[in-house]
């Protein structure tokens, strides 16, 4: 096997990012937002990165503008909304091969298309809630690797703060893990969990 190399666009939490780079890969995170942790950051746009020969990408653009939880106001947004759509369109399009774009349960499955598949926290080792759209290229399904109990929609009722947004849409390391695993594969022996 060997070892590729993996942008993670849109995150600024670094987990996903780290889980690639614990497996050996040459793994890059690039987002408008410093990284949250060290390690290989691209502070910048996506796009102006796309073309670096990457062999996966792996994306999470904001859903602000696309998720039903924000529903309530896309009558009032609809040019932003729009835009979001077509950020999505354009990631997908000028991706690599081997291409996956993560977000919540919201429009893109209408306005754009039907999402490969929907997985949940619990599914990963996290007695949570959280339906989440992938739409895969060139990578297999995800394979749930850890199914738990005691499930609750904690991420929901996060209490206000100023980076609510920002927190919840840190990806859960289970999941992280998983993406990891089943798409770029281990190069360190003997690795950790």
């Amino acid at each position: 096997m060997k070892k590729l190399r993996i942008l993670v666009g849109c995150e600024f939490s670094g987990v996903v990012r780290d889980e690639f780079g614990r497996l050996g890969h040459d793994a890059w995170s690039c987002d408008l937002l410093p990284s949250r942790s060290p390690g290989q950051h691209i502070i910048g746009d996506v796009f102006g990165h796309l073309d670096e020969g990457w062999d996966i990408g792996v994306f999470f653009p904001p859903c602000t503008r696309l998720c039903v939880s924000g529903a309530r106001w896309f009558r009032k947004y609809p040019v932003q909304q729009l835009a979001a759509i077509e950020f999505v369109r354009r990631l997908w399009d000028r991706g690599p091969a081997k291409c996956v774009v993560e977000n919540p349960i919201g429009v893109l499955s209408t306005r754009w298309e039907r999402p490969s598949q929907i997985i949940q926290p619990w599914e990963f080792g996290h007695g949570e809630t959280k339906a989440t759209c992938l739409w895969i290229r060139g990578c297999p399904l995800l394979v749930p690797t850890e199914i738990v109990s005691g499930r609750e929609s904690r991420i929901h009722r996060m209490p206000p703060s100023a980076d609510r947004g920002l927190l919840r849409s840190i990806t859960y390391a289970g999941i992280a893990r998983a993406m990891a695993r089943q798409w770029g594969g281990d190069l360190v022996a003997g690795a950790a969990g």
